[in-house]
């Protein structure tokens, strides 16, 4: 089955300097039929503008996996990590016993536009992970990148959660084919421009919850950009 989560259906906020599309119950947004799926805590589209960003703040027992679309982030947190990345980095962090960092967008006209994924760790008090890596386009571009998995799998970058994230910018008319194995199921996000997943169209700021479904063919109706989640039921 592949729901559609449709964009305008989904909870907003406009603090000014941050206006964000909240998939999952989130800060001012509270729907108790809508809080999770599966391990999938939080996903937020954040549009955070010029000299605007997150100030110190702590987190724990949390894996936070931010993936950058537009603009530039800065980042600084109390492990001494320091440093500002890009369209299609991607930055984790695997908080443990408590972290505290900071995020911001300090170029003076440009927006920073990013996902902000949260993903309930196995258990509470596992050690520390912090980290990113900067993937190129070509990496992605047309083909299905496997940007996070967990500690045993092959991701540049690794979680404790047992969790696959795959990314890929492609041009119109490029066509995937996923297999999905049992007990396991994918969100998915179309980032920019539209994709048919098994013939239901979604379109820029969508989503999908997909389940009992064996086969996901994924088909651009025009350039596109998409995340999805592996994970388990």
């Amino acid at each position: 089955m592949i729901k559609k989560l449709s964009k305008e259906n989904m909870g907003t906020s406009n603090l000014g300097w941050l206006e964000s599309r909240f998939h999952f119950s989130f800060a001012e947004y509270r729907n108790p039929d809508n809080i999770n799926f599966g391990v999938l805590r939080v996903l937020n589209d954040d549009i955070i503008h010029p000299n605007g960003g997150f100030d110190t703040h702590p987190h724990r027992d949390m894996e936070i996996i931010t993936y950058v679309i537009n603009g530039e982030l800065m980042h600084k947190d109390s492990m001494g990590n320091e440093e500002t990345l890009k369209r299609g980095e991607v930055q984790y962090l695997s908080a443990g016993e408590g972290i505290y960092h900071s995020e911001y967008n300090k170029h003076l006209s440009k927006d920073l536009r990013l996902l902000q994924i949260w993903i309930i760790p196995p258990q509470k008090g596992l050690p520390r992970l912090y980290g990113s890596h900067k993937y190129k386009k070509t990496q992605r571009e047309n083909k299905l990148l496997n940007i996070v998995s967990s500690l045993d799998k092959d991701s540049e970058i690794k979680i404790h959660q047992d969790v696959d994230f795959f990314v890929s910018e492609v041009t119109k008319e490029t066509e995937f084919t996923v297999k999905i194995k049992e007990n396991r199921q994918l969100y998915f996000v179309q980032i920019e421009g539209s994709s048919l997943l098994n013939n239901i169209n979604l379109n820029y700021g969508d989503a999908a919850e997909i389940f009992d479904e064996k086969i996901l063919t994924i088909k651009s109706k025009k350039d596109s950009h998409f995340l999805f989640i592996d994970l388990s039921i």
